[in-house]
């Protein structure tokens, strides 16, 4: 079989690279000059760092095929995140940990204390959290909620937190020891050639054909069997039923020399400040040296026609905007939407990976005629 793969990100890669291994071909284009997505990597020509173009991506994960299956590309280094936040003129360890809570009160409790101090500064409740604010005050009270926690998530989301989502918070861990590590997975590292270099090796393959700065048209379709979609759902369409919500990112670039702010990740809540964070991306290989440093204010917005889609929003208002167009994607043939963007869905690289393995495998099946095709990698809602 014949498949056009729209998006040389992680998705597309993999699921073009899996094709071509099971004896099909697989076509695969891009609207941008480069593969690998938001998690493109680049040399600064200026100052030789490693550059996360659009924002830090960290590789952290449990799940041990996706991270064989990554190191056959890459070789992965090992790189500990570490997440500082400065609020009101002071830093602190991030996530919340008991380093963070004892100098939050200015104590040195041991964990049981902390734990106990914590306990009797959460707010009770008789049901489940059902906002963000809820989970938070039932999580570490209102003053490490006011410090830490409310300020970063307005300015990152655009909305008060009693209009979001208590899981949005159940991703952020509370701990109660010195463990600053801010992933617990068994996994974790960057790629030591950054990872635009390991997505151009998982598609050089025979049977792939890439082709860059090449924006979809209706009629590529034709010339094909069936259409792997990593784009945006909506966008298929042709945005007929309105545009899905995202936040998108602005990024400030400045650069320094010697070291900026002496780690990779600095988180400004305090409401006052416009930016959400400031990366130092030299940070995200410490493995090599550099005399001067690349530096990125990031701002959060709501995104608009043209703007780079980030974070999907996925409020009551989304869900149910999502829901038409999954019946509309239903009715289609000879497509299958997968990813971040095609499936309207927060996704990690390692599950970004899974899916797409997962999903190439049900293909396979059913270009042999033993399944169906799928219409979604993994159901939207």
């Amino acid at each position: 079989m014949e498949f056009l793969v729209v998006g040389a990100g992680l998705s597309g890669a993999v699921i073009a690279r899996s094709m071509a291994e099971a004896g099909h071909v697989a076509t695969v284009i891009d609207a941008r000059d480069h593969v690998a997505g938001n998690c493109h990597t680049e040399r600064c020509p200026e100052t030789g760092v490693l550059v996360h173009r659009y924002g830090p991506h960290i590789f952290h994960t449990d799940d041990a095929e996706v991270w064989d299956y990554a190191n056959r590309f890459a070789r992965f280094m090992p790189y500990r995140h570490q997440v500082r936040s400065t609020v009101r003129g002071r830093v602190y360890s991030m996530p919340i940990n008991l380093h963070t809570i004892n100098q939050f009160f200015g104590v040195a409790m041991r964990p049981d204390e902390a734990r106990a101090r914590v306990a009797e500064l959460a707010e009770d409740g008789e049901s489940e959290p059902e906002s963000f604010e809820d989970q938070a005050l039932r999580m570490v009270g209102r003053d490490l909620y006011e410090a830490f926690l409310r300020g970063y998530t307005e300015k990152q989301w655009g909305e008060r937190p009693t209009d979001l989502p208590a899981s949005i918070l159940k991703r952020l861990p509370l701990r109660f020891s010195y463990d600053d590590n801010y992933f617990f997975h068994r996994f974790q590292g960057i790629p030591e050639e950054g990872y635009t270099a390991m997505v151009e090796r998982i598609l050089d393959v025979p049977g792939v054909e890439l082709r860059l700065a090449t924006p979809y048209v209706p009629e590529m379709r034709d010339r094909h069997d069936h259409v792997i979609w990593s784009g945006p759902l909506d966008g298929w369409f042709g945005y007929a039923l309105g545009p899905l919500g995202y936040r998108t990112l602005d990024f400030e670039r400045f650069t320094a020399e010697g070291d900026y702010q002496g780690c990779a990740v600095m988180n400004y809540p305090d409401p006052d400040v416009p930016w959400t964070r400031i990366t130092e991306h030299k940070h995200f290989a410490p493995w090599e040296r550099h005399a001067a440093s690349v530096c990125y204010r990031e701002f959060s917005r709501a995104c608009e026609p043209g703007d780079t889609p980030f974070y999907p929003i996925r409020l009551v208002r989304e869900k149910a905007l999502l829901a038409r167009y999954i019946a509309r994607a239903e009715e289609e043939q000879r497509i299958t939407f997968v990813g971040r963007l095609g499936t309207y869905r927060y996704l990690d690289m390692d599950v970004t990976i899974r899916e797409a393995l997962d999903t190439a495998r049900t293909l396979a099946a059913a270009a042999r005629g033993e399944a169906p095709f799928p219409r979604f990698s993994v159901p939207p809602l």
